[in-house]
């Protein structure tokens, strides 16, 4: 089944009794990328993960990771597959190296290369300090570095967490974020979570997931502009509210603009242009040239928690 990508779904369901958790779900992961499954708490993202991880069949559709059937060629699966579960279940009894030994070992790997692994992975998720300690006695952040060293102890090729940073407070989310984000340069990432600046942090692509099905699928600077396909731009000018209006009225390169006041002598512009161009440089020459000061000059920008509710409010009303 290789065809070039480490995730390929196609056509995925998955029913509990009456309950559909998952729509013919069809997507594609590339090597090397970090893919983020945004949806609200019960979209489908833990069922998919589950899917792709073995731990739990499909009522009908194909997955495949790293050209393995997940179905019929799970063992291979799993050996290419580090896995974070939310909640993550860790042993409060035994010590953080004894528990990645042993998880080592159960992953097939020998003395020897399991030795050199634990050492690479307490390292790299910052946990030698805390290597002789009991898990139970470790704060949360700290237990979600074990997980996440558990899941990379035998150096997969793909790695699946749910809910990554669930818990954690804002340093802590910071440090869990920064070590995701180091791990595309070797391996291919698919994270689930409910929490919209996780996405935006970490993540080169998002999949929007509404309800087991995938509502948008693209990276964020393409959502960005699919919410913004005119290219408006918005600017902080000091000057004359007269000569403002007219300026503006007269230049042929907008369709529409807005002025609304700003602190003190600005004033906020709101320029949509003909067929998509960039004003800015225009913008730029012209407060120059007229010796306006300009405060601020940027392309209209919306924030990953305005491009899911639009196009989760979108898809709710196509289906009333």
């Amino acid at each position: 089944m290789e065809n070039g990508f480490m995730i390929d779904v196609a056509n995925l369901v998955k029913d509990y009794a009456s309950y559909r958790a998952l729509h013919n779900l069809s997507f594609s992961v590339g090597r090397g990328e970090i893919v983020g499954l945004l949806g609200r708490n019960g979209a489908g993202k833990s069922s998919t993960m589950r899917i792709l991880s073995c731990f739990m069949p499909a009522t009908a559709g194909t997955a495949s990771v790293a050209g393995f059937d997940v179905f019929t060629e799970s063992y291979e699966v799993r050996r290419r597959i580090g896995y974070m579960p939310e909640n993550n279940p860790l042993p409060p009894e035994m010590r953080v190296r004894e528990y990645l030994k042993f998880r080592a070992r159960l992953k097939g790997m020998t003395r020897v290369h399991s030795r050199q692994r634990v050492d690479a992975v307490l390292e790299q998720c910052s946990l030698t300090e805390v290597s002789r300690k009991l898990i139970g006695h470790l704060s949360k952040g700290f237990r979600q570095r074990v997980g996440l060293a558990d899941a990379l102890v035998h150096d997969p090729e793909l790695i699946i967490l749910d809910e990554p940073t669930i818990g954690l407070d804002p340093n802590q989310i910071r440090s869990v974020r920064a070590l995701i984000k180091s791990l595309a340069q070797k391996h291919t990432v698919l994270l689930s979570t409910h929490i919209l600046p996780e996405v935006e942090m970490t993540c080169g692509r998002v999949l929007i997931m509404e309800q087991g099905r995938i509502l948008a699928d693209d990276t964020p600077e393409n959502l960005q502009n699919h919410m913004n396909p005119e290219g408006m731009v918005r600017a902080e000018i000091a000057a004359p509210l007269e000569a403002l209006q007219e300026w503006l009225a007269d230049w042929a390169s907008i369709s529409r603009y807005d002025i609304a006041p700003g602190q003190g002598e600005y004033f906020v512009c709101s320029l949509t242009p003909h067929e998509g161009a960039d004003l800015r440089e225009s913008v730029y020459g012209e407060c120059r040239d007229r010796h306006w000061n300009l405060r601020e000059l940027t392309r209209a920008r919306f924030s990953l928690e305005d491009i899911f509710v639009h196009v989760t409010r979108h898809n709710r009303e196509e289906e009333h």
